[in-house]
């Protein structure tokens, strides 16, 4: 097992959901804690969260501008020396047909779930290969195993981080760094509440409607999700599921690859 105690710690997206209770969670474990979020009165939230003696260091941080990625890890590079866990989980979406997907909605959800993930990997991955040891976890979702109609850019943001973060993984064999690729599914955030909403599967048009069933979907607490990731980093596990469903739909798409969206529409 991994031992996280006086670890340096980077979570992205701290301000709210998986990463806030990253942060609380990790925090407990003894972690000294690099917190980034484009919300700055989230991650002020998060960081009263946590107990009174965690070292924590807050920058607001939007992980699509490359260069305040990398000036990021400068930072928590000076301010603790190196890095143990990071984190890459902010995250965005966007429900809109791919017909309709406008370019801008594109490119602002790819700037954030996928270059995102990639310049948080290769800013902070040199200070892990330095000391040979730590991990990459990078977020991905349920919806990089399956895709799902007016998910098209999301899709293809977290099929993208699966595929990258699976090669990081191979390249990095026999090394003492992990990389560890996270697929939730279902998880009670405001994620689809704050989502640039357009339409859903089943055609509706109403944010607040569609958010409510989302809501009915998501089984999963953000804090039992942290829980898993977290231990997923101790056992140094390459492929984290999230929840019941997530696990489902795994199975579901092995058995049906080219058809499982018959079986599924009906509850996604």
């Amino acid at each position: 097992m991994y031992s996280l105690k006086d670890k340096i710690a980077v979570v992205t997206g701290a301000g709210s959901g998986i990463g806030r209770a990253l942060a609380q969670n990790l925090a407990a474990r003894g972690c000294r804690l690099a917190l980034a979020d484009i919300d700055e009165a989230g991650l002020g939230e998060t960081a009263a969260l946590l107990p009174g003696e965690t070292d924590v260091m807050q920058v607001r941080l939007d992980v699509a501008d490359r260069a305040a990625v990398y000036d990021f890890a400068a930072r928590v590079k000076q301010t603790f020396g190196t890095a143990h866990v990071v984190v890459n989980n902010a995250g965005v979406a966007v429900s809109q047909t791919i017909e309709n997907l406008s370019y801008e909605d594109f490119e602002w959800l790819m700037g954030i779930d996928f270059w995102g993930v990639v310049y948080g990997t290769k800013a902070f991955l040199p200070l892990l290969r330095a000391q040979n040891e730590g991990a990459i976890v990078n977020l991905s979702s349920v919806f990089g195993i399956i895709a799902v109609p007016t998910q098209g850019a999301y899709n293809a943001a977290k099929f993208a981080v699966r595929g990258f973060t699976e090669a990081l993984r191979h390249e990095l064999r026999g090394t003492g760094v992990k990389a560890i690729c996270v697929h939730p599914g279902g998880i009670k955030t405001n994620i689809a509440r704050r989502a640039r909403f357009y339409a859903d599967p089943s055609g509706e048009t109403d944010q607040a409607k569609a958010a409510a069933h989302f809501d009915r979907l998501a089984r999963t607490t953000p804090e039992r999700a942290a829980e898993i990731i977290v231990r997923g980093v101790e056992r140094g596990t390459p492929r984290v599921l999230i929840g019941a469903d997530a696990w489902l739909i795994d199975r579901i798409q092995r058995w049906f690859p080219a058809s499982y969206w018959s079986l599924m529409a009906r509850f996604v």
